[in-house]
């Protein structure tokens, strides 16, 4: 049994890699074919189901580490990393990319410590209050997006960009077209092509970059921040890393920097969360534990145990290929023309776009892009388009 989990913790670390590695690519999907085809096929219904979960798991929490390496990269946004584009971007222009991906992988690996030290503690406290808290979760979302924009200093600006991204979210998200893969287009559009259109016009210049670790280790603001917003968001629906990223800065006030650390630590942290979510009170965050519910049920003591280290060992040897893949990188982000990177990244996206959400979501995705780029243009933080799934999550939670 130890060879047949160490084989499904292998394949499972290589399919985060390849998911965090090409944009669109989800793990929710390979997570939904897994499920489908144990129910379908032969092959896969003989295969005991924890072996299964152990594959999930691993691939789950690797995806975490290697998609901030596109994101920074190439501009290129997983639907829980929109919000590291900006400044990983701009430390990019600095020669300080690599240090960038490596932040977010810091913070990703303090998380998987984290992750274990709460998951009892955590799972008491939700397991007995969830269900006596759950009706605030629209009144915090209406605080986050009130405080987002209030920090502003053109605070009519920053509401038109958040109420633009929130209609647009509430149309896309709340309308009943069926879209297939809706947070794609969206989100690429809003965080993607937006940026990378405005760098192909700056005619941006990408320096040679300088491989070394992050200077200032001190992650203790930004894991704090991620510390107290994460495991809101990880049990109560709707909310994500990004919401949870902008909780956690609005408390802990980091640089850019130590934004992308919050980033890397709260996208890991939500993760895990979600497996306490599904063992403390039986409901499901992500496309990864609605995975495990499908393929086992609810989690018992000695599968959450097993999944705990699953993590560990998966956050452990992620953080060395996010090294490894981020040097890989280098050498082609400094040969190749960053507008005609830009170009091909962009014609890449419409492709996965049209592939994924099919012609409706290429509409989608067209008018993202515009919007995305006017509220850049506003010149407010490009936190305030979270409005495109705040919003209609507190417009959902408000009317039901």
């Amino acid at each position: 049994m130890l060879i047949e989990i160490i084989s499904a913790l292998l394949i499972g670390i290589l399919a985060g890699t390849f998911t965090g590695l090409a944009p669109g690519i989800h793990i929710n999907l390979i997570g939904a074919s897994v499920v489908s085809l144990s129910a379908s096929s032969l092959f896969f219904s003989s295969i005991n189901p924890v072996f299964l979960v152990v594959f999930i798991v691993a691939m789950s929490i690797t995806h975490t580490f290697i998609d901030f390496i596109p994101s920074v990269f190439l501009g290129c946004p997983d639907t829980d990393t929109e919000l590291s584009v900006l400044p990983g971007h701009e430390l990019l222009k600095k020669g300080q990319g690599y240090e960038a991906v490596m932040l977010s992988a810091y913070g990703g690996i303090i998380a998987i410590i984290l992750l274990i030290i709460l998951a009892i503690p955590l799972s008491l406290f939700f397991s007995n209050f969830y269900f006596k808290i759950k009706f605030a979760i629209p009144y915090i979302l209406i605080i986050t997006s009130l405080l987002l924009i209030f920090i502003e200093q053109k605070k009519f600006s920053a509401l038109l960009g958040f109420t633009l991204s929130g209609m647009l979210g509430i149309l896309v998200l709340n309308s009943g077209f069926n879209l297939k893969e809706p947070l794609l287009p969206l989100l690429t559009g809003l965080f993607g092509s937006s940026s990378l259109i405005l760098s192909i016009n700056q005619k941006t210049q990408i320096p040679k970059q300088v491989i070394k670790n992050p200077k200032n280790k001190n992650f203790f603001k930004p894991i704090l921040g991620a510390v107290i917003a994460s495991p809101l968001c990880g049990f109560f629906p709707g909310l994500g890393s990004g919401q949870a990223a902008i909780l956690g800065n609005l408390v802990t006030k980091t640089d850019n920097k130590g934004f992308i650390t919050l980033l890397g630590a709260t996208n890991t942290l939500i993760m895990g969360f979600s497996f306490l979510s599904l063992y403390a009170i039986e409901r499901t965050r992500t496309g990864s534990a609605v995975a495990i519910q499908e393929l086992i049920g609810f989690l018992d003591t000695k599968t959450l145990i097993l999944i705990l280290g699953i993590s560990l060992i998966s956050g452990i040897i992620a953080f060395l290929l996010t090294s490894l893949i981020s040097k890989k990188f280098i050498p082609i982000v400094e040969k190749i023309n960053y507008a005609k990177l830009s170009v091909i990244t962009l014609i890449f996206l419409s492709f996965v776009v049209l592939l994924f959400s099919n012609f409706l979501g290429f509409i989608v995705f067209i008018v993202s892009t515009f919007t995305g780029i006017y509220c850049i243009s506003l010149g407010v933080r490009r936190t305030n388009m979270m409005g495109c799934l705040l919003l209609p999550t507190i417009v959902f939670y408000l009317t039901i």
